[in-house]
């Protein structure tokens, strides 16, 4: 990454952390419809990957991968009035937290069923190159999803088509309440992708700058008709699976390991003392990032509901 880039990556990750606290707030305010899933610990990986995208690719987020809709342009307002059910949402009120997406910009929208996007984003990226389009497709999976049916077929069927697709497994130690190990008889995902001949590599998930050298390197290799690459991102979700969970079942002493090895403060670091930006640009940074937030929460706030007899456009394709 040149400075613009690595002052981008920095505005990305904060206003990824901020946007998700001020979500947090409407949260408690009983504002938001239905669960709040976070990223907190996570944010390299959604960040770092959609960086490394270019433009004309294909990325299709999951539930804790605001970053990625942060960097395909999405402003903070689309999360809120998206989660809040607003009829400004990206959805008109008609879905919830980070089920939308726009084609324009190359974001495929998730679906719930953990995995299904897998299957999803071979057909995208197959697609792409029966048309003869420069697409790579990438999506996201879980720990426990990758122990899903869509997962092993997904994978299967982009092995043997070579489709150019990437998939980021984001390794954070629990499905839902259970950790890996009762899970799994495997420690690292990337044994999974070995078994249909996938290349595959693991990047430490908290290392924005190592999450988007291996993307990159990810993305050649599938650009390249050498098909897909599987990445195992190692990080800790350091939330419950969503706000209503409190993660009790979680060990003290892994959150505190955890803690110390936060995505934000460790680019944070680098920023400062290995590339030579100063505070003062940093904080100009956080300035205009407060300053956003503040004014999208406002516009999601006030914000009308979607009249009821809307409730039917939009659903189905004409």
């Amino acid at each position: 990454m040149n400075s613009d880039q690595l002052l981008k990556a920095y505005y990305f990750l904060k206003l990824n952390r901020a946007l998700e606290e001020r979500l947090l707030t409407f949260y408690k305010q009983n504002k938001v419809v239905g669960g709040l899933y976070r990223s907190l610990g996570q944010e390299a990986i959604s960040v770092g990957t959609a960086m490394a995208l270019e433009p004309q690719d294909w990325v299709a987020p999951l539930i804790r991968n605001v970053g990625a809709f942060l960097v395909r342009g999405f402003r903070p307002r689309d999360l809120f009035t998206q989660y809040m059910a607003k009829a400004t949402s990206p959805t008109s009120g008609r879905d919830c937290n980070t089920h939308f997406g726009d084609l324009e910009r190359g974001v495929v929208a998730p679906i719930s069923m953990l995995g299904a996007m897998i299957p999803v984003m071979v057909g995208v990226g197959w697609g792409s190159r029966l048309q003869g389009q420069d697409r790579v497709g990438l999506t996201y999976i879980g720990d426990g999803g990758t122990s899903t049916g869509d997962f092993h077929e997904g994978l299967n069927l982009a092995s043997v088509w070579k489709a150019p697709m990437v998939l980021v497994a984001e390794h954070n130690q629990f499905a839902y309440s259970t950790p890996t190990h009762k899970q799994m008889a495997i420690t690292d995902l990337v044994e999974r992708a070995k078994a249909y001949a996938i290349p595959a590599e693991i990047v430490d998930g908290n290392d924005l700058l190592a999450v988007y050298e291996a993307t990159r390197r990810a993305l050649q290799h599938a650009r390249s008709g050498q098909g897909p690459y599987f990445l195992e991102c190692k990080t800790m979700r350091m939330r419950g699976h969503a706000e209503h969970d409190d993660a009790r079942y979680v060990p003290a002493e892994l959150v505190e390991e955890w803690r110390g090895k936060d995505p934000i403060d460790r680019f944070t670091r680098r920023l400062l003392e290995e590339f030579g930006f100063s505070r003062q640009q940093l904080a100009e940074q956080d300035e205009i990032i407060a300053r956003l937030v503040e004014e999208d929460a406002e516009f999601a706030d006030q914000s009308p509901y979607p009249e009821g007899s809307q409730a039917q456009g939009g659903v189905f394709a004409s």
